[in-house]
């Protein structure tokens, strides 16, 4: 399977350029499931036929950047949430499986009319989460890392669905009633080695039930 993977994009003043970047670790953790990254450019002026033409079987919305909507954003990538937002339509008009991370989960909750608040003490640390009991993918889940300044605090009207929450009440994971998206604001690519939970619940998501 063939997955576009969205890429942070980052301003390297030395060299006059503005750079999209990818951690390689999603490479290995993709190969490590047979899957295939293929990563999506941020600066396509018709990203709608990029999409069409390269017919993806799936989607991740990596974690980078902050959504340049929100209040006192920084190292901001507007391209990147016109990318993102399309890439979201895309997936929605043909029932492409879509795995959003961190920034990705918030720009997968901002899509679908939910709400995001600023968190403390979620950068850089580890924490426990506490998965909803009738969610059976989520409950391997049990400490997760943590690397944002915004949490999710409501997921909206357009069908998500919190399957995981922080003690805060911050809600950590979801996924959607009607299209086939989970998203997490933990990064599995940055587990090493990486957890047998974060496999499953990607083996599951793009490739269905073992």
């Amino acid at each position: 399977m063939r997955i576009g993977i969205t890429q942070r994009v980052e301003v390297v003043a030395s060299y006059g350029e503005r750079r999209d970047c990818l951690d390689q670790a999603w490479t290995a953790l993709l190969g490590r499931l047979s899957l295939v990254p293929v990563p999506v450019p941020n600066s396509l002026e018709r990203i709608d036929d990029w999409l069409l033409a390269n017919d993806l079987d799936g989607f991740i919305l990596t974690g980078g950047n902050d959504i340049a909507s929100l209040p006192g954003a920084r190292n901001t990538a507007p391209e990147r949430d016109r990318t993102e937002t399309a890439i979201l339509d895309h997936a929605a008009a043909r029932a492409k499986p879509v795995l959003a991370v961190c920034r990705g989960f918030q720009m997968l909750v901002l899509h679908e009319h939910g709400q995001l608040a600023p968190a403390e003490g979620h950068t850089a640390v580890r924490h426990p989460v506490r998965p909803v009991a009738d969610e059976p993918l989520f409950q391997a889940f049990a400490e997760v890392n943590s690397f944002h300044d915004w949490g999710v605090v409501s997921v909206g009207d357009r069908g998500l669905v919190a399957t995981a929450f922080c003690d805060d009440g911050t809600i950590e994971a979801v996924r959607h009633r009607q299209h086939p998206w989970i998203g997490t604001m933990w990064h599995p690519e940055r587990e090493q080695p990486f957890a047998e939970a974060d496999l499953t619940l990607i083996h599951t998501l793009f490739r269905g039930p073992s």
